[in-house]
């Protein structure tokens, strides 16, 4: 018997004609660990909504949607918070205490367990995840990977029988969401836990999962066992680009040789149908601009007298016409740089010149006209109005690539994270900015998304202007920057041309660069692989 069935569900917003689901069917058993893609606004974020009661949104729901052959809607409340879990895109949206051991304790205090029962499942469920360094810690002093792991504990303290993460690795680094997507699976794997996660970076939750579901439109365009829907989608252009990056190599060759999903069946792949290869790639020498867009000298920022300093002794280059990609942990002050970079915040010690010339010097917002302009990580930050069509007003989207007139009747609010990107991306490119800075951009954009969101920026680049972007997402800076530099507790510890940054790191760094590094250096992406292995084809 399926623990998880829904039956012909459809789903309209209020106020809206379209629906955002339609005739959507499939069934989970026990156990199952099933991953949901597609592309941004294809109703993935809807669908997860509607298996927990009450999250649903305001709508017209058609169908049924049941939990061990009941509707999820008719569940006393009690077992509804217990036995089905979400997890948020963003933590702070979830948390609602202000220490870590109450944000575990907080979901079994309203179910009414004993204290005895309380401080032993606490007790368990902290030392599970690790938690017992932090457990008295405010949740305030926490970094972006700990609350997320702190959000994952607080629903597994509960004993869920189904699980619900949606995009719950977006905001986090490179190793935070190893780590994450490596807990959800001995979760999944130890517990037979039932998992239903919606995930942009498929290189790693990809392969572990088991079951496959693949939406289009509103509607299941595929559903299956991984492996087998996998590799069927790499024949569709569409869904394609979201598969890892082994799957993307694969199938651009026409070859016998079975479909890898990781790393290392894309190293055996590529050593089995490719030979003589050269040691490296070639790399073309840039040569940077002399003017300077943006300079840190050696700069020194706390948020308060008696706070560690966030930023310490900071300094590095921005040319001007050049697109950088910083990289690092969660809590290592990059968006505290943009903050800085845009006027938002004062350092106390050291100097910040925007194209040459001081911050400080800046007067009567002249800093922000057609000069400087910050894409902030939440972009809920920049709404102001009860639709899209308001918000839109009065700013020109002609050049704009992505046409966002069916959303316009929509509160922002109620959009997915990758359309509040979008639009959020909108208001900030109409103002013309000759220095663009952008904290997370691609967080919620599927990859078809990111790939015309990486023509934008460079577009930006061909008409002059200067690209600082902040990110987690190494597989984008590999395909949009020019310069990559990683950032380290306050500081730019390292910064190289593209190519050369992710070819020595080994977590901060690219599938393909994992993936082809032992035989030819230099590859950070599947189009620079496939361009140099096309060459080099094993003879029967």
């Amino acid at each position: 018997m399926a623990i998880l069935e829904i039956k012909d569900v459809s789903f309209t917003y209020s106020g809206q004609n379209h629906p955002a689901l339609s005739g959507v069917s499939f069934s989970l058993e026990k156990g199952d660990f099933a991953l949901l893609c597609g592309a941004t606004g294809s109703g993935k974020s809807t669908l997860l909504k509607l298996l927990k009661k009450e999250l649903t949104p305001l709508g017209e729901l058609k169908g049924r949607v049941e939990y061990g052959g009941q509707s999820v809607y008719e569940l006393p409340d009690a077992v509804s918070a217990s036995c089905i879990g979400f997890v948020m895109q963003k933590s702070e949206q979830q948390i609602v205490t202000d220490k870590v051991w109450h944000e575990l304790a907080f979901g079994l205090e309203n179910l009414g367990l004993s204290s005895a029962e309380i401080r032993r499942r606490v007790a368990e469920m902290a030392c599970f995840f690790g938690i017992e360094s932090w457990f008295d810690k405010r949740v305030s002093e926490l970094s972006g990977g700990q609350k997320q792991l702190l959000s994952l504990a607080a629903v597994m303290v509960m004993q869920p029988d189904i699980l619900l993460l949606d995009e719950p690795t977006s905001q986090l680094d490179p190793i935070a969401a190893g780590e994450f997507i490596s807990t959800v699976a001995k979760l999944n794997r130890e517990l037979s836990l039932t998992v239903v996660m919606i995930e942009h970076r498929l290189e790693e939750a990809l392969p572990i999962s088991q079951k496959l579901i693949a939406l289009r439109e509103g509607r299941v365009y595929a559903f299956g066992e991984t492996r087998k829907t996998a590799c069927a989608l790499q024949k569709d252009s569409e869904f394609l680009p979201y598969l890892p990056a082994a799957v993307r190599l694969h199938a651009r060759f026409d070859t016998p040789l079975p479909c890898p999903l990781t790393v290392n069946e894309g190293r055996r792949f590529i050593e089995a149908a490719f030979d003589a290869l050269p040691p490296a790639a070639e790399i073309s020498p840039r040569v940077h601009a002399e003017g300077k867009a943006l300079e840190f000298k050696n700069v020194y920022f706390r948020y308060a007298q008696k706070l560690p300093d966030v930023l310490r002794g900071t300094s590095f280059t921005l040319y001007e016409n050049e697109i950088l990609c910083v990289l690092g942990g969660n809590g290592s002050g990059k968006s505290t740089m943009l903050r800085i970079a845009s006027g938002l915040s004062k350092p106390y010690a050291g100097h910040v010149s925007v194209f040459g010339k001081r911050i400080r010097d800046y007067k009567n917002q002249d800093l922000y006209k057609n000069c400087v302009a910050l894409l902030p990580q939440d972009a809920q930050t920049v709404f102001l109005r009860n639709s899209v069509r308001e918000e839109l007003k009065g700013v020109d989207t002609s050049a704009f690539p992505f046409d966002l007139t069916e959303l316009y009747d929509m509160h922002p609010y109620d959009l997915s994270g990758g359309q509040q990107q979008l639009l959020a991306l909108a208001k900030v490119l109409s103002q013309k900015p000759r220095l663009l800075m952008l904290d997370e951009p691609t967080k919620g954009l599927d990859a078809n998304t990111k790939a015309q969101f990486a023509n934008i920026v460079r577009q930006l680049r061909q008409g002059g202007a200067s690209v600082l972007i902040v990110t987690h997402d190494v597989e984008f800076a590999a395909e949009v920057a020019d310069r990559c530099a990683l950032f380290f507790l306050g500081e730019v510890v390292s910064s190289d041309e593209t190519r050369a940054f992710f070819g020595t790191n080994s977590f901060y760094t690219t599938a393909v660069s994992r993936m082809t590094r032992d035989r030819v250096a230099n590859l950070s992406t599947v189009d620079q692989a496939c361009a140099l292995l096309k060459d080099h084809r094993r003879r029967a």
